[in-house]
């Protein structure tokens, strides 16, 4: 029996639903086994590394301080009237802690210097004792060192005399240095005479006789010497902290502090230029002209010793 076109038997199987084709996974899309980081994670983790840098800054910075007082500079507050009209009380002045390790002591320089060894406390009694325990005694020397806490009573004067100078006064109304006239104008009180007292001082190696520039009240090296102190009220070299060179506060006292013109006269320092001179060996010209005749031979040898050498040894290598 035929069958129209088309149409299948009785037990003919349909043909399979049309299925789509899985489709390929998205490189972009999320994994849905991830985790999800905490929202609040980053933040937290930033904040602390940005207290830690900041930590770290605050600690540099204080170490850097501390270096900066216990070798380069420190600042002091004048606390009496002794060097006025140069400084007056309550002012701030910069003292240079480096400078005397690359030059000495210059006459006219505004030196701060400890008690100890020359005039002791203020008040005649002597500085207290640091602690007995090693630990806070050690404590105390660090700290003393970068000048945050120290017991020592510090003066700050005027150096007119360095060691050996022959200080008299008064030549004619003037203090003398080594016969040498100052004339102290330019930075003593106003009004004020150079000394009411008179003295004739050699000073001792090692120490400078040093005077306030208000001389009528300064308790200086004049006072010291007739009070029976040591070395005739002088102070010792190595206990002088720096140099003063600036005033920094208040605002309408803020200048440098050179030395005055006074102390760059050239009698002064002649009888250094002579020492100094009289101190280089005679020898020493000499030794420079041989070394300087050497020169030629030198290069002459070195000539002739490369001329001999033969060419295929230079540079080689076993």
């Amino acid at each position: 029996m035929l069958t129209p076109a088309g149409r299948r038997g009785r037990h003919a199987r349909l043909p399979p639903p049309d299925v789509p084709a899985p489709e390929a996974p998205d490189p972009e899309a999320p994994d849905p086994d991830a985790t999800v980081p905490d929202s609040d994670a980053q933040p937290s983790g930033r904040r602390n590394r940005s207290w830690r840098q900041l930590m770290l800054v605050v600690v540099a910075a204080i170490v850097l301080m501390l270096l900066i007082k216990a070798f380069v500079v420190q600042v002091y507050r004048i606390p009496s009237s002794s060097m006025e009209d140069t400084l007056l009380t309550g002012d701030r002045v910069l003292v240079n802690k480096l400078i005397y390790h690359v030059r000495g002591i210059a006459r006219g320089d505004i030196v701060v210097f400890s008690g100890d060894g020359s005039w002791g406390t203020t008040t005649g009694e002597p500085d207290p004792s640091p602690p007995g325990n090693p630990l806070l005694r050690a404590g105390y020397d660090v700290l003393a060192d970068i000048g945050v806490y120290s017991t020592q009573t510090y003066y700050i004067k005027r150096v007119i005399g360095l060691p050996g100078d022959h200080v008299v006064c008064c030549v004619n109304g003037r203090v003398t240095v080594n016969g040498v006239p100052l004339d102290e104008t330019s930075y003593l009180f106003p009004g004020a005479s150079p000394s009411m007292k008179s003295f004739d001082v050699i000073v001792p190696p090692g120490r400078l006789w040093v005077m306030g520039d208000n001389r009528a009240i300064s308790d200086d090296s004049r006072k010291h010497m007739s009070d029976g102190f040591p070395a005739m009220g002088t102070v010792p070299e190595n206990e002088v902290a720096g140099r003063a060179f600036m005033i920094i506060w208040p605002p309408s006292q803020i200048g440098d502090l050179p030395i005055p013109a006074t102390f760059q006269q050239a009698a002064l320092h002649a009888d250094a230029a002579a020492a100094a001179a009289a101190a280089v060996p005679v020898a020493v010209p000499a030794a420079g002209a041989a070394a300087l005749l050497g020169v030629p031979v030198l290069a002459l040898r070195l000539v002739r010793a490369r001329r001999g050498r033969p060419r295929g040894c230079a540079g080689a290598r076993r």
